[in-house]
């Protein structure tokens, strides 16, 4: 059984996961398949366009996460850029909320997001696109009758994957959260608990408890990416 601080550690995590996916998706999707087809045989223009907007999406990849939660807590501080307007216009503060949370991990899981559903993208033959238009269907309708409906088990699983680093992050969150109690996610609080006397025996459930999550994630993707596969080869 979890204790009531753990429980909510399990919660905020949750919550933070889904909301991340939830606003990412509406980015990704476009942005995968601008990548996976756009500029794909054209001039060097559109090639260094392509690049730079791949080289953007990637960047949070293999940057620290503690210097991308820096980043964003400078932009989200009500002093910030953002957080400026935001403060000034609605009187919203984001920083060392739950919400700011959800952004670091969106920022965060966003390029990993972005590379699966571009695979799926790549999976599937330009050639029923073409197919599609032959017949009368215009670029958006080809792409929601045909593209995405073929490639939705490669976007469902990098959703999963990206839920999953969402569950996981720690120094980007630690920046624009910190760790109060009550507002600590699950590596939160392994981190806080881990500090105290006692704390590692008594992590050990949320330890547990994120391993499998984490592989539960991992095995559900990976079910969802054969199952791509088996529908390509059939």
């Amino acid at each position: 059984m979890l204790t009531t601080s753990e429980w909510s550690a399990l919660e905020l995590s949750l919550r933070v996961g889904v909301c991340a996916v939830a606003a990412s998706l509406p980015m990704a999707i476009p942005l995968a398949y601008l990548l996976a087809r756009g500029g794909a045989g054209g001039r060097w223009p559109v090639q260094a366009v392509r690049w730079a907007i791949q080289l953007g999406v990637d960047l949070p990849l293999v940057l620290p996460p503690v210097v991308t939660g820096y980043l964003l807590l400078v932009c989200l501080a009500p002093g910030g850029p953002v957080g400026s307007v935001l403060d000034r216009w609605f009187g919203v503060r984001l920083v060392f909320t739950w919400w700011a949370a959800a952004i670091a991990s969106a920022v965060v899981s966003f390029p990993l997001l972005v590379r699966t559903i571009r695979l799926a993208f790549q999976s599937v033959d330009p050639r029923l696109e073409i197919a599609a238009r032959g017949l009368g269907a215009g670029p958006v309708d080809s792409f929601f009758s045909v593209t995405l409906p073929l490639a939705r088990r490669g976007i469902l699983a990098g959703a999963i994957l990206a839920f999953a680093r969402c569950l996981g992050e720690f120094g980007a969150t630690i920046m624009v959260l910190g760790s109060s109690e009550g507002r600590r996610t699950i590596p939160l609080a392994i981190y806080s608990l881990s500090h105290r006397p006692g704390g590692m025996e008594r992590s050990w459930r949320l330890v547990l408890l994120s391993v499998g999550l984490a592989c539960a994630a991992l095995i559900a993707s990976e079910l969802l990416e054969r199952r791509q596969s088996l529908r390509e080869s059939a």
